[in-house]
Parts: C-alpha cells; structure tokens; sequence
C-alpha cells in the first residue's frame, strides 16, 4: 500500500514528464522547420476548376448508310421468257450481281439492257417508289420489220418458230380493205388500208397506240422500221418518216409519181419507184435522195435488196439491178411482160413474177436468165423463197412449190379462190390467201394442208416471235399457238 502523499508525488512527475516532452517537441518542430539548405519552395496549391486537365475526346463512329436493294428482271419482249444472260447497268447503283444493285437512296435512275441477240434499250428505272423492274428486250431476229421479212424480200423469217394448232388471242376490224401486211417490230403492229390510214396496234391486245392519216387513196404499201423511225409510202407519192413511238410526222418528203412500192431500209437508205419511172434511193439521215434513177417506165414493184445492190421490176416487163450506193445501172433483162410485185432474192438467184405471160422467172445476181415456170393465168405477186424452194400463186388458183435451182414443179395446191397477194413461209409451212376469203397453211415440203382460216385476201401473215397476224379483207387476227 502506497505512502501516504505518494500519489501526489506522482501525479507531479508526471505533469513534469510532460512538460517536457512538450517543451522538446516545441525544438523539435522548430529544428525540423529549418531543414532543407538555403532554398525554399512552396507547396502547390489544390487543384481548382480552372488548373484541371482537359477531359479526353472520343471519337463517335459515322454511321454507315443503309443500302437499298433492287432487282432488275430482264424478259423476251415477245415470249415472255426470261433472259439468263441480260447485262443490265443502273447508274449511282452499287452492284450485287448480274441483276442485283444496291442503292444508297431511293431515286430515278437512268440505265440500260442488252442481251446477245437483243436489241440493246436504254431505261429509266423508277427506284424512287420500286424495289424491282422488269425490263422487255426483242430478239432482232423474230421481228417483221417491212414487208417480205427484210430487205431481200424473201417472204420468210426463220427464226419465227410459230405454228398450228392456233388459237386467236384477238382481232381488230378496219371495215377497209387491208391489201399488204404490217410491219411488226418490239411489241407493234403498224399497216395501212386502202383508205390511206396508217395505225400502230399493240401486239398484246390488239388496241390502237396511234393512227396517221397520210391524206390519200387507193393505199397498197407496208411500211418500214428504221430504228425509232416509221418509214410509210403515200400513194399519192410522199414519204413520210414518223415517230414510232406517237405517231408524229418528223419530216416528209415528196416523189414525181404516185408510190406503190412499200419502203424497204437498208442501211439508213429507203429505195422506192414511182408511176413516173423514177426509182429513188432516200437517206433517212440527210433527208434527201442521194440518187435517182429514170427508167422511164412505170413502176409498182417493191424494191428487193442484197449484196449492195437493188433490185426492181417496172412495167416495160424489166428486171433491173442497180448499185445501191451510186444508183449506176448493173444489168436490165427482160421478164416478157411488166413485172407487178416484188422480187425475191435468195441463194444467188433473183426470182421475179411477170403478170401478163403468167409466168415465174428467175435470173442469176447477174442478170442471166435461168429459167421460168408458166401458169396460164395472170401471176401479181412477189414469191416466197425458202429452203432451196420458191413458192408463188396465179390467178388460176394454184399455189406453186418449184425448185430454186431447176425451177421444176414439185407441188400445187388448190387455194379455193384467185391468188394475187404473195406467200409466206413460217416455220416450215406455206401460208397462202385468196380472193375465196380463205387463208391456207401447207407444209412447206410436201403440200398437205394443215391449217385453215376463213377470212383472207392479199398476203396473209406476218407476225413476230410469239404470234402470227392473220390478215383478212379488212381486219387482222393475232394468233398464239395453243
């Protein structure tokens, strides 16, 4: 137990203890605030607002526009079917495969098509309110674009492979006599009647696009496709070359005789005769003749074209062959009475009608004479030419299959009725009409009818690569086989 007053004793100590201790902390704080030599720096002060580092940026990715996809289909005008191997271009349009494009935004694009074969079109694609188009491209070589299929008059397009059985998909009447076929070209029909009306009808339904009056009568003339461009013949001797698409006269041009000759292009050039004895050579380009012949005879045939040169009966009973550039005279040979219709020229061979000795001629490309075949009755029209054969009516009813080469008869068949209107081979088969209002379809080898029509008058068919137009007294049936 502790002294008394000892804990009063050390309760001083320790007061004194710390004393001490303070009074040497105090020195030592004093000591250790004169450390550091002789330079003194200040502290920095706290960061503020205003002394912070700037915060990093971060860069935001663009977003990347979303594309719109389109399809272009591409199809035969005629058949419908598709092309597989169409090329197809769209302008401001990404491409994602042979028909497939994307777009950055939806618009109005210009393009184009073409196909091997095809004829090549320029388009506008409305991909402002589409996602898809379909476009129609018309095989060059199924179209019917002047009378006698092109411009060697043959009376055939082999490659139109169309044939019975039929069945009529529509038909339209003119209530005027239709005496030579239409010219057919992408999807269009354009003919005339005897009343001088020119009309361009829709070869899928028959309706009438657009109709011309060329302001004459007594008209007996297909027109002609050239490009854009309508070429038709008035009888009362003006050509007129119109737009195909409305019908509007883009320029004419007048003849010194009345025209029947239906227009035949070749290379940017229409050749025609006139009553007057005048044969022309029209550039549709330059919109002048580039020359004229004076036969001096009048002239109703058609001009036939091959191998640079022209070929035209007139009514002093002459074939003649003139250079189709210069107009100069080749040869001139003697068909024994005026020559109607047109010429057919066809493996090196010209094959003309004589109408008043009844007769079938042909001569070489040169102008020597080969052989002819006689009927007996007066014979108008131009012939058909096809597979080493011609074909040919008279006005005894028959139709005539000769041989190309001999001119030997190989077949007639009995059409019912006078024949003035000009042949047409189609896939094989004959067709021929007739003043019995009847048209025929035989096999082109051996005769056998395989088709009848009951209206017909003058040439009988012409078409395109999906259907046949029927052409009757005053009106034409398109036909599709069933």
């Amino acid at each position: 137990m502790p002294f008394p007053g000892s804990s009063c004793r050390y309760r001083g100590a320790v007061r004194l203890s710390f004393g001490i201790v303070c009074a040497l902390g105090g020195a030592i704080v004093v000591l250790c605030a004169g450390c550091g030599g002789g330079s003194h720096e200040a502290a920095p002060p706290p960061p503020t607002a205003t002394t912070a580092p700037p915060t990093p940026t971060v860069q935001t990715p663009r977003p990347v526009p979303k594309r719109t996809s389109v399809t272009v289909v591409v199809r035969d005008g005629d058949t419908g079917g598709r092309i597989p191997n169409a090329v197809v271009t769209v302008r401001h349009a990404t491409r994602r495969g042979p028909t497939r494009f994307a777009l950055t935004h939806r618009a109005v694009l210009s393009g184009s098509a073409w196909a091997p074969g095809y004829a090549a079109a320029s388009l506008r694609f409305r991909f402002d309110r589409d996602r898809s188009a379909t476009v129609l491209l018309y095989r060059q070589a199924t179209q019917w674009p002047m009378y006698g299929g092109g411009p060697a008059r043959t009376q055939a397009v082999p490659a139109i492979h169309v044939r019975p059985p039929f069945r009529i998909v529509w038909g339209r009447s003119f209530h005027s006599l239709v005496e030579f076929p239409a010219a057919v070209s992408d999807g269009v029909a354009y003919l005339t009647h005897i009343g001088g009306m020119l009309y361009a009808l829709s070869m899928a339904n028959g309706r009438v696009l657009w109709s011309f009056d060329m302001h004459t009568t007594q008209e007996a003339s297909s027109p002609a496709v050239d490009g854009q461009q309508l070429v038709a013949h008035a009888k009362r001797g003006r050509v007129f070359v119109l737009d195909r698409r409305t019908g509007r006269v883009i320029w004419s041009i007048g003849t010194a005789g009345e025209i029947e000759s239906s227009a035949v292009v070749d290379h940017g050039m229409d050749y025609l005769g006139d009553w007057s004895g005048r044969i022309y050579a029209l550039d549709l380009k330059r919109r002048r003749f580039r020359w004229i012949y004076h036969d001096g005879c009048k002239i109703t045939a058609s001009a036939a074209v091959a191998g640079g040169t022209v070929y035209i009966g007139d009514y002093c009973g002459r074939v003649l062959a003139l250079d189709a550039a210069t107009g100069r005279l080749r040869w001139a040979s003697s068909a024994g009475s005026p020559v109607y219709g047109a010429s057919a020229v066809a493996g090196g061979r010209v094959f003309s009608p004589s109408r008043d000795s009844g007769a079938l001629v042909a001569f070489s490309t040169g102008g020597r004479r080969l052989w002819s075949v006689s009927t007996g009755a007066l014979v108008y029209a131009a012939p058909a030419a096809w597979g080493g054969r011609v074909y040919f009516g008279s006005y005894n009813g028959l139709l005539y299959c000769v041989s190309a080469s001999s001119g030997r008869v190989l077949w007639t068949l009995a059409a019912g009725g006078r024949i003035s209107g000009s042949p047409v081979v189609v896939d094989g088969i004959v067709y021929v009409g007739s003043f019995g209002h009847q048209i025929l379809g035989a096999d082109a080898r051996t005769g056998r009818v395989l088709f009848r029509f009951p209206h017909g008058e003058y040439v009988p068919v012409s078409g395109n690569g999906a259907r046949l137009l029927l052409h009757g007294w005053g009106g034409v049936w398109a036909v599709e086989p069933r």
